[in-house]
């Protein structure tokens, strides 16, 4: 199915041509406008690998269906990692869709753009304060996404004579040596493009693993300006990046590669390990490469297993929208139709938290994924956060943009955390 891209400078009449879903018998090109007694509203989405127009149209319209006065008109941003500032992009032009999946709420709350969910509303869900601002709920919080996860070729490993994935740091960087002796690559990374966040995966790894198993609370301080990044852990864990490039572990070729390219090049047996959310089990397990895939979480120094997790991931609600029962209703039922779910999960990879799911039958790369997810110290996962401990609104993008001069060797942990410092001044932080 073609693409439909919509751009933020648009008017509003040409955003009446984003494609459609939903509302009976149309999924995709022109529209009618809605008949009598029909609620129109718009829904904001991304596409990946995963996420195809096909999942959307579908996931759509299986709400419809069970809600035939409601109309959805799908508005599909440029790209997953441009969806939180095209989002913005819409506020700024008076254009803010009334539903939007997966976009961070900071930026939008402050301002009273979104509806807070109310306690009876978040009873089906497992972590119903998850992400709050101010004290209030925007976004509902249905998905778990550990982000990220390593996940490795078993085969390369073998050829290079490691029979374990590694449990502490300093084993990371001996089975790293050995690929690397062995002419095989030991990290596949990306970042290229408009594909900017795919760079930032190892850093959220180590800020995770290094900085916040031990201080959960670090951008929350931040916020209140009692740390900076030139924290003394913040820096150390910024420079095991750094030094990881230095020793020729990380393929810069990744820094002109998609999202999708990053993907494929791990698939295609082109590294050994590919630090990534865990929604490339879905991908992994569907893919059937010519290898195992194993996955085990970024090692810590003294070998404790932690997780970078986020709860979060479904829809905000324009409080504004002139059809606010029509969307409350849709992204309430869009998150908690069973049958979305078990296509997310599958397509996916996803981590339902909704009281009473089961996940259909998965793959062995989902169960393990799974199975790592529940036995380790869950923190959450930096520049994925959307509450009271979140990043300013913007610094994320920067975050990636440092990530890409690391990866290309031009940064050190020092450099880099002097350079967010400056970012999050320039965002009005402290």
């Amino acid at each position: 199915m073609k693409k439909a891209l919509c751009l933020g400078a648009l008017a509003v009449s040409a955003l009446a041509a984003c494609a459609p879903a939903g509302g009976g018998n149309s999924t995709g090109g022109a529209t009618e406008p809605a008949a009598a007694g029909k609620k129109e509203i718009s829904f904001l989405v991304f596409e990946t690998p995963n996420l195809t127009p096909q999942y959307w149209d579908e996931a759509i319209k299986r709400v419809t269906d069970k809600h035939p006065d409601i109309v959805v008109k799908k508005i599909v941003a440029p790209s997953a990692g441009e969806r939180n500032a095209y989002a913005k992009q819409l506020l700024a032009s008076g254009q803010l869709p009334d539903v939007m999946q997966a976009i961070a709420p900071a930026g939008f709350a402050e301002s009273g753009n979104l509806y807070a969910w109310t306690p009876e509303e978040l009873t089906a869900y497992d972590y119903p304060r998850s992400n709050p601002l101010g004290g209030k709920i925007y976004q509902l919080p249905y998905n778990s996404q550990p982000t990220p996860l390593v996940y490795y070729n078993k085969k390369l490993f073998a050829d290079a004579g490691i029979t374990a994935p590694p449990r502490t740091y300093a084993e990371l960087l001996d089975v790293s040596a050995k690929l690397k002796g062995k002419g095989i690559n030991p990290f596949v990374v990306g970042g290229g493009g408009k594909d900017a966040f795919a760079a930032g995966y190892m850093w959220i790894a180590l800020v995770g693993s290094d900085v916040y198993s031990r201080q959960p609370d670090f951008l929350v301080k931040r916020r209140a300006g009692e740390v900076t990044f030139g924290d003394p852990a913040f820096v150390k864990a910024t420079q095991k990046m750094a030094d990881l490039v230095a020793k020729g572990y990380i393929d810069k070729a990744g820094l002109s590669r998609d999202y999708p390219s990053t993907e494929k090049a791990f698939l295609d047996g082109k590294g050994a390990m590919y630090p990534m959310g865990s929604w490339f089990a879905a991908s992994a397990d569907a893919g059937k490469p010519p290898f195992e895939v194993g996955v085990f979480a970024w090692p810590t120094d003294g070998g404790e297993v932690v997780v970078p997790s986020y709860t979060g991931g479904g829809p905000i609600v324009n409080s504004k929208s002139k059809n606010l029962d029509a969307a409350r209703t849709f992204a309430l039922q869009f998150n908690q139709n069973a049958a979305n779910n078990d296509v997310l999960v599958k397509t996916d990879a996803a981590i339902i938290a909704i009281k009473g799911y089961r996940p259909p039958a998965m793959g062995p790369v989902y169960n393990a994924t799974l199975e790592v997810f529940k036995s380790g110290k869950v923190v959450n996962a930096f520049t994925v956060e959307t509450g009271d401990d979140a990043l300013l609104p913007g610094v994320g993008d920067k975050v990636f943009a440092i990530a890409q001069e690391i990866i290309a060797g031009k940064t050190n942990g020092a450099q880099a955390a002097k350079l967010l410092d400056e970012e999050w001044v320039k965002a009005g932080g402290q």
